[in-house]
Formats: structure tokens, C-alpha cells, sequence
């Protein structure tokens, strides 16, 4: 693959992250992940390091991405600040812990636990039913500040470990165990994943920075040729992806979201390729 289709494939890749991002209050890893982790792969670089620098780097890519999405749903009232605050917290710390496994752990390991984790999502919001638009909880409590607690961290938790920003995770908890109405759930995920995310990334940049083999460029597990590529097409189209949010019944968001989910975890756990599909 020459350098032309490289970039060209991760700038697109950008664009759907992005309007994914600000349309489903996902980082948007469980996308950059596996394109990622395929490219490199197809480069020649090693299985075991191409998939930390996928995760590293889909991280690097979900904090402003987070940014520019959660400052979007804030303006409309999307986002429950003290909810935010309480998952964000924890968040940081389980991002820290799940990217310390993640840097340790084999490939295969980490493709399984990713695809089951996102399939698991999928599936339990697929059965569940969570409050439409105009009712809900208002993540208002102090009852509830635990449960944010626990939540942020196990959200955090998945967020280190498979390079995700944790929304794949939060959102159907938002939903369905607290009770959030569908685009709260997604704004407040957003601000959620701010924090997630940088507790990951300090530590895919530190247990990486003195590793041989990684490709030109690379701060630690994080690719600073891949990040530029999709930050700088994800970041504007997060506004994009607000923008149509807003405009879209809740229900047809909530299958939406959960068509990309099974899409993405049967490809990461590679049941494509074992099916011999070209998808």
C-alpha cells in the first residue's frame, strides 16, 4: 500500500468516525481499532504491536474528538454535568488500569475480549427497552453518585483496555440501568469519554516509548501520522454527527447504533474471515 491510500483510507476513516462520534456518543475506537490495526498489519508491522498502537492511537484521536462532540450536546442540554463529572472521574482511573492490561496482553486476546464486549452492548440494548425522548431520568441524586462511580469505572475499564472511548459500554448502561433518556445518554457519554480516554492514552504513551520495531513517528504506542489522518477529518465531522442527532427520532438512533455494534465486534473477532465473507 503505497502513502497516498495510507492517508486516504485513515482521513476517511476520520470522517466516519467523526459523524459517528457526535451521532451515537461513541469515541469511535471500535471503528479506528480495527481499520488501524488492518493497515498495519498490511504494512508488515507485528500483530502484537500493531494492535497496541491501534488502541493507543484511537485513543489519541477520541479526546478532542470527545471535545468537540460533548461541546456540541452541552450547547442543546444534552449533557448532565454532575453525572458527567462522577463517570469521568472514575473513568480516568479504570482508562489507566485497562491500558496497563491492554500493553501487556497478546493480540488474539485482546480482538476476542474487544468483539465479545461490543457484541455483549449490542445485544442488551437490542432486547432492552429504555425510556423514549420525553421521559427518563434527569441524573439528578445523590443516591445515584455510586452507581456513576462503578459504571465510570468499568466503562473506563473497557475504554484502556480495547482503545474505545467507552461508549459502546456507557451508552446502554446509561439507558438501560440508569434510565437516561437516549440523547442524554449519548451527550453525557461524550463528556464521559473525555476522561476515560486521557487516562489511557498516559499510559499507552509511557509503557511504549521504549519498545523497538514501532513505525516511524510513534510517541510511545501512539502514531502521530495516524492521529493527524483522523483527527483532522473526525474532529469536524463530531458537529455533523451532533447536528443529525438532534434531528433523529430516539428510536431509530438506538438501532442504528446497534447495527454499527454487531457490524464491528463479528469483524474484530474476525468471524468474517473464518466465514471466508468479504466484509
Amino acid at each position: 500500500m503505497d502513502l497516498v491510500a495510507y492517508l486516504l483510507v485513515l482521513a476517511l476513516t476520520g470522517v466516519l468516525v467523526g459523524f459517528t462520534s457526535g451521532l451515537l456518543g461513541v469515541g469511535g475506537g471500535f471503528i479506528m481499532g480495527p481499520v488501524q490495526f488492518f493497515l498495519l498489519m498490511v504494512l508488515g508491522v507485528d500483530p502484537n504491536l500493531a494492535i497496541r498502537i491501534a488502541f493507543g492511537t484511537s485513543l489519541a484521536v477520541i479526546l478532542p474528538t470527545a471535545i468537540s462532540g460533548a461541546w456540541g450536546h452541552g450547547r442543546r442540554g444534552a449533557v448532565l454535568i454532575k453525572p458527567a463529572m462522577f463517570l469521568g472521574f472514575a473513568g480516568f482511573f479504570g482508562g489507566t488500569i485497562g491500558a496497563f492490561i491492554a500493553t501487556n496482553s497478546p493480540v488474539q486476546f485482546l480482538r476476542i475480549v474487544s468483539g465479545i464486549i461490543i457484541l455483549a452492548s449490542a445485544l442488551w440494548m437490542l432486547k432492552s427497552h429504555p425510556p423514549e425522548n420525553g421521559k427518563g431520568n434527569d441524573g439528578q441524586g445523590s443516591s445515584k453518585d455510586l452507581y456513576y462511580l462503578l459504571w465510570g469505572f468499568i466503562g473506563g475499564l473497557s475504554s484502556g483496555l480495547l482503545g474505545i472511548g467507552g461508549g459502546v459500554v456507557m451508552v446502554p448502561i446509561l439507558t438501560i440501568l440508569l434510565k437516561f433518556r437516549i440523547h442524554q445518554a449519548i451527550g453525557t457519554s461524550m463528556a464521559f469519554i473525555i476522561m476515560a480516554s486521557l487516562g489511557g492514552i498516559l499510559v499507552y504513551i509511557s509503557q511504549g516509548l521504549s519498545v523497538p520495531g514501532l513505525p516511524p513517528y510513534s510517541l510511545g504506542y501512539i502514531n502521530l501520522v495516524q492521529l493527524v489522518a483522523l483527527a483532522g477529518t473526525s474532529i469536524p465531522m463530531a458537529q455533523l454527527g451532533v447536528l443529525t442527532a438532534h434531528r433523529l427520532p430516539g428510536k431509530q438512533l438506538r438501532y442504528l447504533f446497534i447495527i454499527i455494534l454487531i457490524y464491528i465486534s463479528l469483524k474484530m473477532m474476525g468471524i468474517f474471515e473464518w466465514l471466508n465473507l468479504p466484509f
